[in-house]
């Protein structure tokens, strides 16, 4: 194919980026967030760096996570976890638990992110992890709970990474946190065969931007008195840092997740860090090392006001990249933290005015994370929309006879969708018949087919675009397939 066409027959064309559009008129580039389905598991420090993994042979989804302890979880649907006992390794007096690594173990650190991988013929190989606490040794594993570090130099990182398999490139991409002038920032590293990694290359940072929104952010958190304030609190005006990034490679691009660091404070010395907030925002990019921001960075998950039962109160950070499920239906699942402090701070340099001020209970130190799931449509990320007469016309690809279908909501509206000539962009003879024009799109559907009331096959010698006429409607993607014969 040419270089300058769009393959809608190989991916679904959304609309994260400009990649797919020539031009728009009257349009607006809106970030769905994902709908929040609830916590799956929850407890002390419960976190995990890995997302759920489809276990082919089990028919289960398997999960990896950890609080004081590493810990295993699994579900048939991807919604009810259970927490089997192991009966590996004693914790208060019994192996009746689901921990799933030595808590005695003396090497580096415990396994930080693991992804099955059903393409190596090697099932010895069939789990892979990156361990540590500072720096990621890759190990590898039959079954997930017996670990052989790999004999290779570990990945340069500091306490943070995410970590993806990109099966279409049978590429491991390790998006390690290392630093920079923005402070915490993600390089990447990447490995084709699981032994070799590369150096790690910066890939993200932070900006003034982001610095400006880091202001905004946290006076929203220290003026709206729903929301729990941290116990330290100054007046420095600190730059916002890049926790972390998970990426999913989706559609022919890769979506990042960044967690967005804000400092409100500097804790005092021995411990030397920041009292904060992390929220959720999306980036894009087509090769993994330019990445463009999405809807003028928008929060695509964002802190929730206390209100007594809910977690997602100070931290959230993603639980490796989202699952696509065979609906099409995107799954994310998130690290969602409650508190921004331990007690003893809120004693110490609040005299824990807030905590009294929100009714926190000592039991909710005690019940501090919880895994948690949020569902978005497919190809949900970002939509196009239009209110009395949005327009949007499509970069030129080849159409040879296949049908064309939207992802679209035009509940309260309609999209009207025209075949244009690439070079004129006028529509082809026979589009518009007087008394015969083609009926619009209207309704909700991750699948609609288009219909032309056109004289013949869709088969063009030369290349064509789309054009798209939108009435309070959004548009979240579009693709070609072979019609049935």
């Amino acid at each position: 194919m040419h270089p300058d066409l769009i393959d809608p027959k190989k991916y679904r064309q959304l609309f994260l980026d400009d990649y797919a559009i020539e031009s728009t008129k009257s349009t607006t580039r809106t970030l769905h967030s994902p709908k929040k389905w609830g916590p799956v598991i929850n407890g002390v420090g419960v976190q995990s760096r890995s997302c759920p993994q489809w276990n082919s042979e089990k028919q289960l989804w398997e999960w990896w996570y950890f609080g004081q302890h590493a810990y295993y979880a699994f579900s048939e649907d991807g919604e009810h976890w259970e927490k089997p006992s192991l009966g590996l390794y004693e914790s208060n007096g019994s192996k009746d638990n689901n921990i799933a690594f030595d808590p005695e173990y003396k090497g580096p650190g415990r396994p930080y992110h693991v992804v099955r991988d059903e393409t190596d013929p090697d099932p010895a190989r069939r789990y892979k992890c990156l361990f540590g606490a500072h720096n990621r040794p890759p190990a590898v594993s039959p079954d997930g709970f017996n670990w052989t570090l790999v004999d290779t130099p570990p990945i340069p990182s500091q306490d943070e990474s995410q970590f993806t398999h990109d099966r279409e490139s049978n590429q491991f991409l390790a998006m390690v946190k290392l630093g920079t002038e923005w402070g915490r920032s993600v390089w990447l590293s990447t490995s084709s065969d699981f032994n070799t990694f590369s150096e790690p290359k910066l890939i993200f940072h932070t900006d003034e931007t982001d610095r400006e929104n880091r202001r905004r952010r946290v006076r929203k958190i220290i003026e709206d008195p729903a929301y729990i304030t941290p116990p330290i609190i100054d007046d420095e005006d600190y730059i916002a840092e890049c926790y972390n990034m998970a990426v999913l490679p989706y559609q022919g691009f890769y979506i990042g997740f960044p967690t967005i660091f804000n400092p409100f404070g500097a804790v005092p010395p021995p411990a030397t860090n920041y009292t904060r907030i992390n929220q959720i925002e999306m980036t894009v990019s087509r090769d993994l090392y330019h990445w463009e921001r999405v809807a003028d960075r928008k929060l695509f998950i964002e802190l929730e006001p206390f209100n007594g039962e809910n977690y997602g109160c100070s931290q959230l950070l993603m639980a490796g990249h989202p699952i696509v499920r065979e609906d099409g239906e995107i799954w994310c699942y998130y690290n969602a933290l409650r508190m921004p402090s331990n007690i003893e701070r809120y004693k110490e340099f609040n005299r824990a005015q807030e905590l009294f001020r929100l009714n926190v209970k000592p039991e909710h130190f005690e019940d501090t994370g919880a895994l948690t799931l949020a569902k978005l449509r497919p190809d949900g990320f970002v939509s196009i929309d239009g209110g009395e007469c949005g327009i949007i016309v499509t970069k030129p690809f080849e159409l040879k006879g296949e049908d064309v279908y939207i992802n679209a909501d035009a509940t309260w509206g309609e999209i009207y969708s025209e075949i244009v000539d690439a070079e004129t962009q006028r529509p082809h003879e026979g589009f518009w018949v007087p008394g015969e024009e083609p009926p619009p799109f209207t309704g909700d559907s991750t699948r609609g087919k288009i219909r032309w009331k056109y004289p013949h096959d869709l088969v063009f010698e030369k290349p064509v675009r789309l054009k798209f006429y939108l009435r309070q409607a959004r548009l979240f993607s579009f693709w070609i397939e072979r019609g049935q014969t």
